[in-house]
């Protein structure tokens, strides 16, 4: 795992200090920027095609053909106040990365629904010193930012030396030619986030970490260390490894390269002596010279990576001039087999894997885009607990970290790039890049992820509009092209939303084929195309709210609806899409699809589907001309309002509390695991005497429900059926039982009762201690109880959170959609008997710190945290 950020005085006694002359030294240099939003005041505007010739420059290792050269004339932004190394930022607010300015809010009515309501839009700044050891000359020094959204522009002493457009790309900026040794020197970071460049919430900021790595002249390139095992059996394993070294002193230097193997620890760092050492190939480069050199190594009864054992090794890279260290670079690596197969999905070490996978938004729920390690571990211990195996990185290439823990804790990954290519889906896309930045992009996501085991298959494109045109097979051919330049091992894929895109000539531009919401062509397209793999990949879209329940219960998707919420009855679902049923028949009825990618396995911010749009989907009107007739008539009235911040996707709401769904997808993905499932709560005092179905989600195959000690009957499950049903059931108060059975014996069991009134809160951290590292997280939920303590269902008293000790309450959340409480409030209605309580320790905290959670006429209730 990455080193946690010292605090800001010891960073800079770190880089104040001499460094060995030859160390690569990577250091997180993520505390203590200054921040403001805005450009100066009285400046002309920039957009930022302006900065496209200096970027795309900045770009040029990346590029088949080198750019042309920026023009002459003055640069963008160099002559503003903010990028100078003499501007007194004292004023400026100060913070660490990652930073999300958007989720920080407040939400506004006015902004587009389907991107959260959040203020994400606009030009920021960042700044910050860097004190250049005066032992750092001859070394080269590179800023290595993970993500910055978005058109970041990075001047270093006051000149432009380089950025990115594409937010989600990690990249390095060299900053060797621009720093002054033994002196401080001014970094400053422009971003630019346009609006309507967005479909969901993208966030906005440096919102990733940002490296800072010194080598020496003569060195590992970024990314240039590539390992592959192109021979992998239970008794002999080889390990291939190409190593790029550049020399980029002003003399010829000759060098010794060796690359050796070792078994990794949890945090992929070498352990024990070199499985198998390598003999040291010499090199003489020339200056400016740049060499790939090859390895192949052997290892006897090899350890795989795999889902239940992620064993990792490392290739350690060493470039030696003489005695001396130049170089050493540390590459985690897995020896595995994966392979896709048009006739019986994906296998894994020689074993068919189905793959139950999710896909999943980039932003952390109440934390925004800001990546945190801690939070994306918990989601993924969340879907763990659910049977799920495989991720999708929707639309574009994740943080590094997400990465690293996929690989750390045994799961399959699709890495996507694009959700637009040369046609728009809105104003301000992609689109507006892709013929100057689609090949640096693509190469630079392939060349920082090909060395995950974990990684299984390159994404090109999510439902990009070329798939239905004839200029789509053509773009995608060329873009294939390009990965297998950078990584011939793995396969690629592109998700496509199109039926036609499987027969008209697209799907041979990739290897893989997927369908997104498409589980009735599955057999027609494998008679069309019986060489090729195939997989869902975008299913079900499935919406609901936790603890909502909306009568009478009909199967017609369009029903379910009220208040601006989803019925959990899990049977809404928009026109293009399916239950999770329809699809767990289609893959159980066709063992060649090699799995399915429910979009999602949480709530995101924005896409609030079916409210995404207006008022007037509350109302129900048709598409077509009465629609829009009928959305002038409100906009006059002024009575658009777009509530919802957040998704109806999730099976997991945007707090990570389970919904019902959880429970449907955890019977069908982990069929040996005892469980049952029943829905709704059973607390209707509204309803008594009227129909309440009842529904059963259970790994069993058969159950019989009881209502106060009365059988209601015992239902087993049908060829194709996923769930049981009891339609019928008259509420009256008192405690529903289910008894689930399985091959004939007794499997599980679940209750639901009627509660009493709500009577008092309790608290319950996910883990009693963290680091004292100001990053990582205690998740802590607080639920409204009744006398007996029973989560009382439809319960929403306000919440007030408060801390006690050296810690800080970072966000809270309740996973209702339609809360435009700020994420940063201490105070947080319950959502149907839940919230959400996000803490941190504050750095080099010694002792235990309370949290404490209060409601008028409640017992409050607190909870400890202690450093570890």
């Amino acid at each position: 795992m990455p080193t946690r950020a010292a605090p800001l005085i010891l960073m800079t006694l770190a880089f104040a200090s001499a460094l060995p002359a030859q160390a690569r030294e990577r250091t997180d240099w993520s505390a203590g920027w200054r921040f403001a939003q805005g450009d100066p005041a009285g400046v002309p505007a920039l957009k930022p095609a302006d900065f496209k010739p200096w970027l795309l420059a900045a770009a040029a290792p990346l590029l088949a053909t080198p750019p042309a050269a920026p023009p002459a004339g003055p640069v963008p932004g160099e002559a503003l106040a903010y990028a100078q190394p003499g501007f007194d930022d004292a004023g400026w607010r100060l913070l660490d990365l990652p930073h999300d300015w958007g989720v920080e809010g407040p939400f506004d009515q006015a902004l587009p629904g389907e991107t959260g309501k959040l203020p994400w839009q606009g030009v920021a700044w960042y700044r910050k010193q860097l004190v250049q050891p005066a032992a750092a000359a001859g070394q080269r020094t590179l800023l290595e930012i993970d993500g910055a959204l978005a058109n970041s522009a990075v001047y270093c002493n006051g000149r432009l030396v380089g950025g990115w457009a594409y937010g989600y790309t990690s990249y390095q900026v060299d900053l060797t030619g621009c720093l002054k040794p033994g002196a401080s020197n001014s970094l400053a970071i422009r971003l630019d986030n346009p609006p309507e460049s967005s479909r969901w919430y993208p966030g906005g900021g440096i919102y990733r970490h940002v490296w800072l790595t010194r080598t020496d002249a003569v060195h590992v390139p970024a990314g240039q260390v590539f390992v592959r095992t192109p021979q992998v059996t239970a008794e002999r394993a080889t390990v291939a490894v190409q190593v790029a070294v550049a020399n980029e002193s002003r003399a010829p230097v000759k060098v010794g390269v060796t690359v050796d193997i070792y078994r990794a620890d949890a945090n992929g760092r070498p352990v024990g002596a070199p499985l198998a050492p390598s003999r040291a190939q010499p090199r003489t480069l020339k200056a400016g010279e740049r060499t790939a050199l090859d390895f192949d190594v052997r290892l006897d009864k090899p350890v795989l990576w795999d889902l239940n054992s992620p064993q990792r090794h490392v290739a350690v890279t060493v470039v030696k001039q003489g005695g001396r260290v130049l170089d050493r670079v540390e590459s985690p690596f897995g020896i595995r087999q994966a392979a896709f197969t048009a006739d019986d999905g994906f296998h894994l070490n020689g074993r068919r894997v189905q793959l139950n996978g999710v896909c999943m938004h980039h932003d952390l729920g109440a934390l925004g885009a800001a990546f945190n390690v801690r939070a994306a571990e918990r989601q993924l211990e969340l879907l763990r607990e659910m049977g799920v195996n495989a991720l999708r990185t929707s639309h574009n290439p994740p943080a590094p970290e997400l990465l690293e823990l996929t690989d750390r804790m045994g799961f399959l990954v699709i890495d996507e790039l694009l959700d637009t290519w040369t046609h728009a889906k809105k104003p301000n896309d992609y689109h507006l890049h892709f013929a100057d930045w689609s090949e640096p992009d693509l190469r630079a996501w392939v060349r920082r992820d090909r060395n995950h085991p974990s990684v299984i298959l390159w994404s090109i494109g999510n439902e990009i509009e070329e798939l239905g045109r004839a200029d789509g097979p053509p773009v995608a051919a060329r873009l294939a092209a390009l990965v297998k330049q950078e990584d011939a091992t793995r396969p690629v894929s592109a998700a496509a939303n199109v039926l036609q895109a499987g027969y008209n000539g697209f799907q041979k531009t990739v290897d893989v084929f997927g369908y997104n919401y498409k589980p009735r062509e599955y057999a027609k397209f494998r008679a069309a195309n019986p060489s090729q793999p195939l997989f869902g990949s975008e299913t079900a879209s499935t919406v609901s709210t936790r603890g909502e329940y909306v009568f009478p219960v009909s199967d017609d998707p369009r029903q379910g609806r009220g208040g601006f919420q989803v019925s959990s009855y899990d049977l809404v679902y928009p026109s293009w899409a399916t239950t999770p049923d329809a699809e767990f028949k289609a893959q159980d009825q066709q063992r060649f699809v090699a799995g399915e990618f429910v979009w999602t396995g949480f709530d995101y911010l924005g896409e609030p589907t079916p409210y995404n749009d207006d008022l007037t989907n509350v109302l129900n009107f048709p598409e077509g001309p009465e629609r829009e007739r009928a959305r002038d008539e409100l906009a006059r009235l002024g009575k658009i309002q777009m509530p919802s911040r957040s998704s109806y996707f999730g099976i997991l709401d945007l707090a990570g509390f389970k919904k019902d769904r959880f429970y449907l997808y955890q019977a069908h993905w982990r069929p040996e695991l005892p469980m049952a499932h029943i829905l709704p709560h059973w607390n209707w005092p509204e309803r008594v005497g009227q129909v309440t179905p009842v529904h059963v989600y259970t790994s069993g195959d058969e159950a019989e429900l009881f209502l106060n000690g009365r059988s209601l009957g015992r239902k087993k499950k049908g060829d194709g059926e996923y769930r049981l049903r009891w339609n019928d059931v008259v509420y009256e108060p008192g405690e529903l039982l289910v008894v689930a059975y399985k091959a004939g014996k007794a499997w599980a069991r679940d209750r639901v009762v009627t509660t009493g009134a709500p009577a008092a809160l309790q608290l319950s951290a996910d883990r009693p201690a963290i680091a004292a590292d100001g990053r990582d997280l205690a998740f802590v939920t607080a639920t409204v109880a009744d006398a007996d303590g029973r989560a009382v269902p439809r319960s929403k008293p306000l919440l007030a959170f408060t801390v006690e000790g050296p810690a800080e309450i970072v966000a809270t959340d309740n996973g209702d959609p339609t809360d435009h409480t700020v994420f940063k409030s201490a105070e947080r209605k319950a959502f149907n008997a839940l919230a959400l309580a996000i803490v941190k320790l504050k750095p080099g905290a010694t002792g235990p710190v309370t949290l404490r959670v209060s409601s008028d006429g409640l017992q409050p209730a607190e909870v400890v945290i202690r450093p570890r």
